[in-house]
C-alpha cells in the first residue's frame, strides 16, 4: 500500500467514531450528542420555540424561524424522531431528522439532514432553517393554509338570478398602536372614504375604536369598484391598512336584508366541507412554494326561495318608519320565504326573525277561537292546538339565523295567553296555516333554502277545523271593520293587529293575494307603526 493511499485510509478510520440509531438506543448507552439531538427533537415536538432554539448553536437566529413556522402550520401536534446519528471524533455529528405534523384530518412529513457540535457548553445542534425543510433560507417559513374550491358557490333567489356572490373587497383597518396621532388618523381616513362611504364618519369611527380600546378595528369594507372613486390612498395614512380579501356580498347593491347573516352562515358551510389545504415554503419577495395539499371540487350553489323584487318592494315598506319595523313575507301554500326587510333602528336592535316577542293583544283572536272550540281547558290540548299553528315552537330553517335567546315561551291558551311569546317565524307558519287550512291542508314550517327541510322543536300536528274557521272569520272581521280597515289596495285581506302595551312591540300578521306579510315594530305606538307598513307594502305590490 502507497504512503499517500495508507494516510487517506487512516484519517477515514480516525475521523469515524459511532452510528447510532436513536430510536432504538436506550438512556444507558445514549452520548451526549444524542441527547442533545433527542432534546431538541422532542422541544420541537412540543412546539417549544424558546427550547428548541437553546439547543442550538444560534439561538437567537433560531427562535425566530422556529416561532414563525410553527405560528404559520398551526399543527395539532408535532411528531420529531432523529435517526441515524454519526459522531465523528473531531467533535462534530451529523443525523437524519423526521418531523410530521399533524393536523385533524391530514399530515405532513419531512425528511431533513442536520449536524451538532461540541461546545464549551456541551453538544449543541448545528442551526441551519433546512432543519425544518431542505431548501428553507433563514428569511422563509413554512406555513399550511385552508384553500377553497373555485367558483365559490353563488347565493340564488328563486328565479335562479344571483342574489349573493363571492366578490374582491378592501377591509381597511385601524391599529391605534401604529399611529402617533390617532385624532388625526381618524380624520384623514374619513375624508378619504367619504367618496364610497360617506355614513362612516368620524364619530362612527371614533365609536368602533371606543368598542375595542388599543385594538385594531375593520371600519369599512368596500368592494373594489368602491376603492376606485376615492380620492386618495387609505393605506399611506399612518396606521391604516387596506387588506384585500373576497366575501359573500349582496349581487345587487340596492338590496339589503337580515337573512343575508344567515345565509352567509349556510353558504360558510358549504364552504368548510368543500375546503382543501395546503403546506406552503414561503420567502419574501417570491410566490409561495406548494409543498403538500389537496383540493376537492367546487360546492353547489344555494338555492333560495327568495323573489328580488319583492325584497325591494320590503326593503322600501320598512323604512315608511323611523322606529325599528321589520318585514316578512312568505309564499302561503308552501311557507317559502319570499323576502324579509328591516330599517336602520330594526337592525341596530338585533331583531331577528327566530326571537320570540312578546304577542300582546295580537293572537287574543286566535285564543278566544281556542277556548271557543273547546280546546282551551287543558293545558296539554291548548299546547297542541298552538303548536298545530306553529305558535310555542322553535324552528331552525337553514339560512336564517337563529340566536341561541329564541327559546319561546308556551303557555296554556286558557291560562296565560297575556304571557305568551311568538316569533316571526311562528306569526309566519301561523298565517301559513290559515291559508292553507282553505284548501283543508294542515300547516307548514316557514322555509329559505329550496330542498332543505326546516327542524321545528314539536310536532304541529293535524289543524283543527273549528278552530280554523274561527281564525279566519276572527281576521276577517279585522281586516273589514276592525283595527285593519283602514288599509287599502288590499283584496281579501285577513289580519291580526295588537300591541304589548303603550311601548310596544306591536305586530301585523295578514293573508293576502295568496301571501303571508308578517310586520314587527317596537316603540311607542308600534301597533300603528306596523299598520303604516303593512300599508306601504301594499301600495307598492
Amino acid at each position: 500500500m502507497g504512503f499517500r493511499r495508507r494516510r487517506a485510509v487512516i484519517a477515514a478510520v480516525s475521523s469515524f467514531a459511532v452510528v447510532l440509531s436513536m430510536a432504538g438506543c436506550s438512556s444507558d448507552n445514549a452520548t451526549d450528542a444524542s441527547r442533545a439531538v433527542g432534546a431538541f427533537a422532542d422541544a420541537m415536538g412540543r412546539q417549544d420555540t424558546q427550547g428548541a432554539a437553546e439547543m442550538t448553536t444560534s439561538p437567537s437566529q433560531a427562535s425566530e424561524s422556529l416561532g414563525v413556522t410553527f405560528a404559520g402550520m398551526h399543527a395539532r401536534d408535532v411528531s420529531v424522531s432523529p435517526s441515524r446519528l454519526v459522531e465523528y471524533s473531531d467533535g462534530s455529528a451529523s443525523f437524519t431528522l423526521n418531523t410530521k405534523w399533524n393536523w385533524a384530518d391530514h399530515s405532513f412529513e419531512t425528511k431533513t439532514a442536520g449536524s451538532a457540535r461540541r461546545l464549551s457548553s456541551g453538544w449543541k445542534v448545528q442551526w441551519d432553517p433546512g432543519l425544518l425543510y431542505t431548501g428553507l433560507t433563514a428569511d422563509g417559513r413554512l406555513r399550511e393554509i385552508r384553500t377553497d374550491a373555485k367558483p365559490a358557490p353563488t347565493v340564488r333567489s328563486a328565479s335562479g338570478k344571483p342574489f349573493m356572490q363571492m366578490e374582491p373587497v378592501a377591509q381597511i383597518t385601524v391599529d391605534p398602536a401604529n399611529t402617533k396621532n390617532l385624532d388625526k388618523t381618524v380624520r384623514a381616513l374619513a375624508a378619504a372614504i367619504a367618496p364610497a362611504a360617506p355614513l362612516v364618519t368620524v364619530n362612527v369611527i371614533n365609536g368602533k375604536l371606543a368598542a375595542s380600546p388599543g385594538q385594531e378595528v375593520t371600519v369599512v369594507t368596500l368592494r373594489d369598484e368602491d376603492l376606485k372613486v376615492l380620492s386618495s390612498d387609505p393605506s399611506r395614512i399612518a396606521g391604516v391598512s387596506v387588506n384585500k380579501t373576497g366575501m359573500l356580498v349582496m349581487s345587487d347593491r340596492r338590496l339589503t336584508t337580515p337573512l343575508a347573516d344567515g345565509l352567509t352562515n349556510y353558504w360558510n358551510a358549504i364552504r368548510d366541507a368543500t375546503a382543501g389545504w395546503q403546506v406552503q415554503m414561503v420567502v419574501p419577495g417570491t410566490p409561495p412554494q406548494k409543498l403538500a395539499g389537496h383540493q376537492g371540487g367546487a360546492g353547489p350553489d344555494v338555492l333560495t326561495t327568495i323573489n328580488q323584487n319583492e325584497q325591494l318592494t320590503l326593503g322600501d315598506a320598512a323604512v315608511e318608519v323611523a322606529q325599528p319595523a321589520t318585514i316578512m313575507t312568505l309564499n302561503g301554500q308552501t311557507g317559502a320565504i319570499l323576502a324579509m326587510a328591516q330599517n336602520d333602528a330594526a337592525a341596530k336592535a338585533k331583531t331577528e326573525a327566530g326571537i320570540a316577542y312578546p304577542v300582546g293583544t295580537t293572537l287574543d283572536p286566535v285564543f278566544a277561537a281556542i277556548d271557543k272550540a273547546g280546546k282551551g281547558g287543558d293545558d296539554k290540548t291548548a299546547t297542541g292546538v298552538l303548536h298545530s299553528l306553529g305558535l310555542g315552537v322553535q324552528f331552525t330553517a337553514p339560512g336564517v339565523s337563529l340566536p341561541a335567546s329564541a327559546q319561546p315561551r308556551v303557555a296554556a291558551a286558557a291560562y296565560h295567553p297575556a304571557d305568551f311569546t311568538a316569533s316571526m317565524m311562528s306569526m309566519a307558519a301561523l298565517g301559513v296555516a290559515v291559508e292553507r287550512s282553505t284548501a283543508g291542508k294542515d300547516g307548514a314550517a316557514p322555509t329559505l333554502i329550496k330542498g332543505v327541510e326546516t327542524k321545528v322543536s314539536a310536532e304541529m300536528g293535524k289543524l283543527d277545523d273549528g278552530v280554523m274557521a274561527a281564525i279566519r272569520a276572527a281576521m276577517t272581521q279585522t281586516a273589514k271593520t276592525g283595527d285593519a280597515s283602514d288599509l287599502t289596495k288590499a283584496p281579501g285581506l285577513k289580519a291580526l293587529v295588537g300591541t304589548n302595551g303603550p311601548q310596544g312591540p306591536g305586530w301585523f300578521v295578514g293573508t293576502q293575494g295568496g301571501k303571508v306579510i308578517v310586520v314587527y315594530c317596537e316603540g311607542a305606538k308600534s301597533g300603528t307603526a306596523a299598520l303604516q307598513v303593512a300599508q306601504k307594502y301594499f301600495n307598492l305590490s
